[in-house]
């Protein structure tokens, strides 16, 4: 429960939020002390998980981390409808309204970004039922099964098709020829234009001979063609293919479900921490903290947006990209005219007071996630301005040095850091490999090659899950090569 000042805090805050035009969960705040916030970030934000070490491990390593003064969580908010957030106790009175209007900047971000639309909404319910169903998996088979196998199942856990939701990537499967309630295939008749006629038009050995070919074609194609056409969730893959038992592939499709509903969080990281730090920090300074406050506030937000070298820090990219494009619809500072405006120092004036700045923020955090956004708005300006570069390890000196501060090569290393959350791209191509029974993956090489120890092991859970030979294709230092695991990883050079 709130003490009586957060609770005014709240009011005070939501009130602004609303009148700023932002449209939210309903919000519970709880009030709990350090302890109890690094065992919530230990389990991803939710109070109930089921049990494993992972979770015990995170809050060990959150825990000393927080004892050696390296960091401090001041909020935690999870996408649920109502919304949770939770605040540190202890924390000052400027701390406390800063981290409130925060919330409620993620909040609107969750209910309106068209990316989490999909996302379970009461996920803190459903989260509680795998705890349930896992805890009585570990009563029947034992605690060391269950754990071994969701060891298993988290190594693979970022093998989903993260855009799923939103394209249906297998075909429609139709045909003349489909499958009744039986399960057997039907055969198609011809139209008869008398009910007399049935007989002589559709006789009953063509109707069984059709129906024969089609069991027989059937067969031929899932032997020569299985999966249909590639498959980019392999989770998806092995919950319908893989000779799991019942309770592990129950498992299975709770891992996958969690997997997706943290995917629009990773996808939107940027753009989520920048529309919170933006809306608290105009909240902040226009309505809420007084005079004696402004120096204390200062102080605790530029921590927010700290940035240290080599690493983007989302809150500040996020929030200075929001202002940036603010700006420039306010200005007028995009379109054909300005595009082709050849005079520097005109364009450094361009104003056309359009005010249209704050409309456009508003559509950009309904349909962007992060890729999207900085393909779409990041500018040579913006990159100059914040003094953005790309860097690279240089062999002969030991150091990082800066490589570029091409606007062109600096917007290619952010795509590549953001496409698929970061994750390579992996499909199924064969689950009958070799007429064998043996999985075929291909990674689909975007540029990046893939961590080659990770991959090994994955690859070697995969084979458990499989029980036969897994072969992964995929590029290394642009050489094709399949790595196959079956107890062991061995490798091959194909081209």
């Amino acid at each position: 429960m709130l003490s009586h000042e957060p609770e005014r805090y709240v009011e005070e805050i939501k009130q602004h939020a609303s009148n700023y035009g932002l449209d939210f969960f309903d919000v519970i705040f709880e009030v709990i002390d350090f302890e109890e916030m690094n065992m919530l970030a230990s389990y991803g934000g939710f109070p109930v998980r089921y049990p494993h070490w992972r979770f015990g491990m995170e809050y060990e390593k959150i825990s000393k981390s927080y004892s050696y003064g390296l960091h401090k969580i001041y909020e935690m908010v999870i996408n649920n409808d109502p919304s949770y957030a939770y605040l540190l106790k202890g924390n000052t009175d400027i701390d406390q309204k800063l981290v409130i209007a925060h919330v409620y900047g993620h909040s609107d971000f969750f209910k309106n970004n068209f990316w989490f639309s999909g996302s379970n909404r009461k996920m803190l319910d459903e989260m509680a039922n795998h705890a349930v169903k896992i805890r009585r998996y570990i009563d029947r088979y034992g605690y060391g099964e269950v754990e071994g196998f969701i060891d298993i199942c988290i190594s693979i856990e970022d093998l989903i098709d993260i855009h799923s939701p939103f394209i249906n990537r297998r075909a429609d499967r139709k045909s003349v020829l489909e499958e009744g309630e039986d399960g057997r295939v039907s055969a198609s008749k011809l139209r008869s234009p008398n009910e007399y006629l049935e007989d002589y038009i559709n006789p009953q050995d063509f109707i069984e001979w059709q129906r024969e070919k089609a069991e027989e074609e059937k067969v031929k194609k899932k032997k020569t063609n299985f999966p249909e056409s590639a498959e980019r969730d392999v989770l998806l893959f092995l919950v319908e293919n893989a000779p799991l038992e019942e309770w592990e592939r129950d498992v299975l499709s709770m891992i996958r479900e969690e997997s997706y509903y943290y995917a629009p969080q990773i996808q939107t990281k940027i753009m989520n921490e920048g529309w919170a730090a933006y809306w608290h920090s105009k909240m902040l300074t226009e309505k809420v903290i007084t005079d004696i406050e402004i120096i204390d506030y200062a102080d605790h937000h530029s921590g927010t947006l700290a940035t240290s070298p080599g690493v983007i820090n989302p809150y500040k990219f996020g929030l200075e990209l929001f202002r940036d494009i603010e700006d420039r619809w306010n200005k007028g500072k995009f379109g054909k005219d300005y595009e082709e405006c050849d005079d520097i120092e005109e364009k450094r004036n361009w104003n056309r007071k359009l005010g249209l700045g704050r409309e456009k923020i508003f559509q950009v955090r309904r349909f962007y996630n992060d890729v999207t956004f900085i393909d779409e708005f990041l500018t040579e300006d913006f990159c100059r301005e914040h003094g953005l570069f790309t860097y690279n390890y240089n062999r002969s000196t030991g150091m990082y040095e800066i490589e570029s501060r091409d606007f062109k090569k600096i917007k290619e290393k952010l795509l590549f850091l953001l496409t698929n959350c970061g994750r390579p791209i992996i499909e199924v191509i064969d689950g009958n490999y070799m007429n064998r029974g043996e999985l075929y993956l291909v990674h689909k090489h975007e540029g990046v090659d893939l961590k080659l120890d990770w991959a090994k092991d994955v690859l070697n859970q995969l084979s458990r899950i499989w029980t036969r030979p897994v072969h992964l294709e995929t590029s290394v230092q642009a050489k094709v090569r399949v790595f196959t695991a079956d107890g062991e990883v061995r490798e091959k050079e194909i081209k």
